[in-house]
């Protein structure tokens, strides 16, 4: 399967899931940034590669504001060559106002992201012939208060259909790809990959670039990096 067929399914199934308070707000990047988040997929989603890094779910200045995951905004448009109109969510959180590639807010974990990136790169082929990046869940949650909602905080009954659908997600995305090895981008990403793969497939995971880690904040590069090297991945 496609991962452009992949990213549709996973965007029309989770918009047909319900959430409960203290979830107020639900963003579906994959539909409203459709343009974007497809173009990124098109370009850049290639068979064979080293291996998958896999975040958790859009940021409210990144992929919910881009369609690309860790997408912040300039180097999206600069590096990765993606620039295309992004339209509003049906219900949108008056304190996270989606303005798309007009957003100038920065998503701090993906200008750490990818900002490595393309230090280490320099170009965006170079570094998408050996890895890609992808999401486990496209959503955003957002409680009344504008705060965000990660997915594992959801209730159990709210959580399980919703792991379901972005688990058979990951399968199709490995199955498309069929990398060497899945990273997870934190350790819940971790833990999704470890839970949904087959045991043949390895699965390891490094530092996530968040501001809220006081251990990212303490340099998440080279951190990252090392974690690589010891991972048999040499930059």
């Amino acid at each position: 399967m496609k991962p452009v067929t992949i990213s549709r399914r996973l965007a029309e199934e989770v918009d047909e899931l319900r959430f409960s308070t203290p979830v107020t707000h639900v963003y579906n990047p994959l539909r409203y940034a459709r343009r974007n988040a497809e173009a990124y997929l098109r370009r850049y989603a290639r068979t064979g590669c080293e291996a998958i890094l896999l975040g958790m779910n859009p940021g409210p200045f990144g992929m919910a504001q881009t369609g690309v995951p860790f997408g912040e905004v300039e180097i999206v448009r600069r590096w990765l060559g993606i620039d295309g109109a992004v339209e509003k969510p049906e219900h949108e959180h008056p304190k996270r106002p989606i303005l798309g590639m007009a957003c100038r807010r920065s998503e701090v974990s993906g200008s750490r992201l990818w900002g490595w990136a393309e230090k280490r790169f320099g170009t965006a082929d170079r570094f998408f012939d050996r890895f890609f990046v992808w999401n486990y869940c496209p959503l955003l949650f957002m409680e009344d208060s504008g705060r965000n909602r990660t997915p594992d905080k959801l209730p159990k009954e709210e959580r399980e259909p919703l792991e379901r659908i972005c688990d058979r997600a990951l399968s199709e995305i490995v199955e498309s790809l069929r990398p060497a090895r899945v990273i997870g981008i934190g350790r819940f990403a971790e833990r999704r990959a470890r839970r949904v793969l087959p045991e043949t497939l390895p699965v390891d995971t490094i530092l996530h670039p968040s501001p809220a880690s006081p251990l990212a904040n303490r340099g998440w590069a080279p951190q990252a990096e090392a974690q690589l090297r010891s991972l048999g991945i040499h930059i």
